[in-house]
């Protein structure tokens, strides 16, 4: 195989990892009804003037499947992370014992768990975008490259619309796995 084309194809297969990743990283922070560490990724502190991820000034742990506890390093910085968690609009409703942080996390209505899924599947659907996108990027290099014949460009597409319909069946699988964890009560 041409050293061009393969550098394309490898280019390609790594956007498309990416977009997993990516998608990997947006499924984790839809909660699906249990407790987890992932839920508070997004909350960004106070940290004496910058802003900086929870998880870089405290520990988050889960000692049951409905609560979460935030254990500050230090304990000036409970009011800040109490701060940047309502800030996160995450509908959570801190507690602050002093000592450290207690969230309930409250079990996901019907409704709720509706608007969670559609949530997934946008997310699901963002994937297969990217993963697409990467596909037409890398059939218009391969139309571009001028030392390879039309068979080598031929297979060349083919071997891309493999790798992406192997990556689209991926978030799809993804997809309902995150699904079934939502609608499972």
């Amino acid at each position: 195989m041409n050293e061009d084309i393969k550098f394309i194809i490898d280019t390609a297969k790594e956007a498309m990892d990416n977009a997993i990743s990516h998608l990997e990283k947006q499924l984790s922070n839809i909660r699906a009804g249990k407790a987890s560490p992932a839920m508070l990724g997004s909350v960004m502190v106070d940290y004496y003037g910058s802003q900086t991820p929870l998880n870089q000034v405290a520990n988050v742990n889960t000692p049951d499947g409905r609560t979460i506890t935030v254990q500050p390093w230090e304990k000036a910085m409970l009011q800040e992370i109490e701060r940047g968690i309502m800030v996160a609009n995450l509908g959570f409703n801190p507690m602050n014992n002093g000592e450290s942080i207690i969230i309930n996390v409250p079990p996901l209505t019907e409704e709720r768990r509706r608007s969670l899924a559609k949530q997934a599947k946008a997310e699901a659907e963002d994937a297969k975008v990217g993963i697409r996108n990467a596909r037409k990027d890398a059939n218009n290099d391969i139309k571009k490259t001028d030392d390879a014949s039309e068979d080598l460009k031929g297979n060349a597409e083919i071997d891309v619309q493999q790798l992406t319909d192997k990556y689209v069946t991926r978030v799809d699988d993804m997809l309902s796995l995150k699904e079934k964890e939502i609608m499972t009560v």
